[in-house]
C-alpha cells in the first residue's frame, strides 16, 4: 500500500502510537538509574552489577531485535508493536513485586524483549505511511519522544524514589502503554511485506547465540572467560552473516550494508550511542555521590541534557528533509558530542556545577542535531518492502552501542577499582579515574564515528 493512501488521520494514530511507545522505551531504560544507589542498599550489590540493570534490558532488546523485525514483515507490523507492549505490561507487573535482584533483573530481560519489538516496528510504520518529503519530520518528532523520555526519566525516577520506592517506578510505564495499544489499535491496516514465508529458524539461532555470547564477553571483561565468550560470539555472528547469503528467505538482509550510504549511517548511530550512553548512568552515580544530592535533585539537574535533545531534535528533522547533503547535521552533530564528551576529562572529586551543566548542554545540543537527521537517512537508503529490516538495523545499532558503551564503564570499573566497587568516600577518586578512562574510550569513538559519517556520501531521501 503507497504512502498516498493513508489519510491524514491514519498517520496521525501511528504517529502519537509511536510517539507514546517512544517515550516508554528510554523511560524504562533512563529511569532506573537514579533507583541505582537505593536497589544497592536494599540487595547489597556493587557498582559492577548494578549496571546489570541496564545491561540486561539492552542485551535482550538486542537479542530480539531482528528476528522480531523479520516477524513484523511475516506476521504483522501492527500486530508485533501490540504484542512487545503487552509483554512490557507484564514485565512490569511482576518487577513492582520483585524479591531479589535477579528477579529485577529478569524482568529487565522481559521489557527489552518487549522494547525490541515496538522499537523494530515503530520507525518502519512511521515511514511506511508517511511520504518521504515528511518523512524527516515525522521521524524529528517520535525522536523528540525519545529524548522526552530521556528526559523525563531522571527526575520522575528520582522523584518516586524518594517519595516512595523504587518498585513503584514500573507503575509509570502501565497507562502509557495502555494508551499506546489503544491508538494503534484503531489504526485499522496491517502491513506485512513477507506474509507467507518461513521464520528463518536457524538464523535465529545463530544470531541469537552470537549477540548473547559477545555482548556477555563485552560487559564481563577483563575475566578471561569474557574474551572467549566474545571470540565465540563473534564466530557465530559471522555464520550468521554467511547463513544470510546463502539463503532466500534470510533473517536481516544484510545486503542491505553494500550501501555506503546505509552502512556508513549505521556505523555511525553505532559509535554516537556507543560514545554517550554511559553518560547517564556515570552522571547519576556522580551527582548522588561525589555531588552529595538526593536521587530528585540530581533527576533535575540531569533534565537539562535530555531536555536540549527534545527541544533540538524535531527542528534538526524536518531541516534534514530540505538539506541537499545529508551528511551535514550528523556530522556535526557527531563533532558537537565529541566536544562534550571531552569535558569529562575535567571532572574531579569536588562537584563543578558550571561544568556538569555545559557538558549536559553540549552533549544534548550534539545529540539532537545527529540522531533524527541520521535516521532519516537510513530509513531512506532503502526499497518500502525493506523498512522493516531498516528499521531493526537502526535500533540494533542503538541497542549495541548502549551495550558497549556499559560495557566500556564495567570494564574500567573492573580494572580500576576491583572488588571495591562500591561508592563511599575512599573510592570516590577511583570512581573519578574510571570515568576519565572510559570518556577517553568515548572521545576517540566520536572521532572515528565522525569520519565514517563525513565519508558514506551525500545520501538522499526519496519515496521508495
Amino acid at each position: 500500500m503507497a504512502d498516498s493512501e493513508y489519510t491524514v488521520g491514519e498517520r496521525r494514530l501511528v504517529l502519537l502510537a509511536a510517539c507514546v511507545s517512544g517515550f516508554i522505551t528510554p523511560l524504562l531504560s533512563t529511569m532506573m538509574n537514579l533507583s541505582l544507589v537505593s536497589i544497592d542498599g536494599e540487595f547489597s550489590v556493587g557498582s559492577h552489577q548494578l549496571a546489570y540493570v541496564n545491561t540486561a534490558f539492552l542485551l535482550a532488546s538486542v537479542v530480539f531485535m531482528v528476528p522480531f523485525s523479520k516477524a513484523a514483515d511475516v506476521f504483522g507490523k501492527k500486530r508485533m508493536y501490540l504484542t512487545g507492549l503487552a509483554i512490557i505490561l507484564v514485565a512490569c507487573v511482576l518487577a513492582v513485586f520483585s524479591p531479589s535482584f535477579w528477579w529485577l533483573i529478569a524482568c529487565r530481560v522481559m521489557m527489552g524483549a518487549g522494547a525490541a519489538a515496538i522499537s523494530s516496528t515503530s520507525i518502519s510504520l512511521i515511514t511506511d505511511v508517511f511520504p518521504g518529503s515528511a518523512r524527516g519530520g515525522a521521524i524529528g518528532v517520535q525522536t523528540m519522544c525519545v529524548y522526552i523520555g530521556l528526559a523525563a526519566g531522571p527526575p520522575l525516577g528520582g522523584a518516586l524514589n524518594d517519595l516512595i520506592g523504587w518498585h513503584a517506578l514500573f507503575l509509570l510505564v502501565i497507562p502509557l502503554a495502555v494508551a499506546s495499544i489503544i491508538c494503534m489499535s484503531f489504526f485499522r491496516h496491517e502491513i506485512s511485506p513477507d506474509r507467507g514465508q518461513r521464520m528463518d529458524l536457524a538464523g535465529t539461532v545463530l544470531y541469537g547465540i552470537g549477540i548473547v555470547l559477545s555482548m556477555l564477553g563485552v560487559v564481563n571483561m577483563p575475566n578471561g572467560w569474557a574474551f572467549a565468550s566474545l571470540a565465540v560470539g563473534i564466530v557465530f555472528i559471522a555464520l550468521f552473516v554467511a547463513w544470510q547469503l546463502r539463503i532466500p528467505n534470510y533473517l536481516l538482509n544484510v545486503r542491505l550494508f553494500r550501501s555506503r550510504v546505509f552502512s556508513g549511517s549505521c556505523v555511525a548511530a553505532f559509535l554516537n550511542y556507543a560514545a554517550s550512553y554511559s553518560i547517564s548512568y556515570f552522571m547519576a552515580l556522580y551527582l548522588q555521590s561525589i555531588g552529595a544530592m538526593t536521587a530528585t535533585e540530581a533527576g533535575m539537574l540531569m533534565l537539562v541534557q535530555a531536555g536540549v535533545q527534545a527541544f533540538m531534535t524535531p527542528m534538526f528533522g524536518r531541516l534534514s528533509d530540505r538539506v541537499q547533503d545529508k551528511r551535514i547535521l550528523p556530522t556535526a552533530g557527531m563533532v558537537i558530542t565529541g566536544c562534550g564528551v571531552s569535558l569529562f576529562m575535567l571532572y574531579g572529586t569536588e562537584l563543578d556545577l558550571p561544568l556538569v551543566l555545559a557538558t549536559m548542554l553540549i552533549v544534548g545540543f550534539g545529540l539532537g542535531m545527529f540522531s533524527a537527521p541520521n535516521t532519516s537517512v537510513i530509513m531512506g537508503a532503502v526499497r518500502r518492502e525493506e523498512t522493516s529490516e531498516a528499521s531493526g538495523v537502526v535500533a540494533v545499532m542503538r541497542q549495541t552501542g548502549m551495550m558497549v558503551s556499559m560495557g566500556i564503564a564495567m570494564l574500567f570499573i573492573s580494572l580500576v577499582m576491583g572488588g571495591s566497587d562500591n561508592l563511599v568516600p575512599e573510592n570516590y577518586g577511583l570512581f573519578v579515574d574510571v570515568m576519565h578512562m572510559s570518556f577517553v574510550v568515548c572521545l576517540g569513538m566520536c572521532v572515528v564515528g565522525t569520519l565514517a559519517s563525513l565519508l558514506r556520501g551525500k545520501g538522499t531521501t526519496a519515496d521508495v
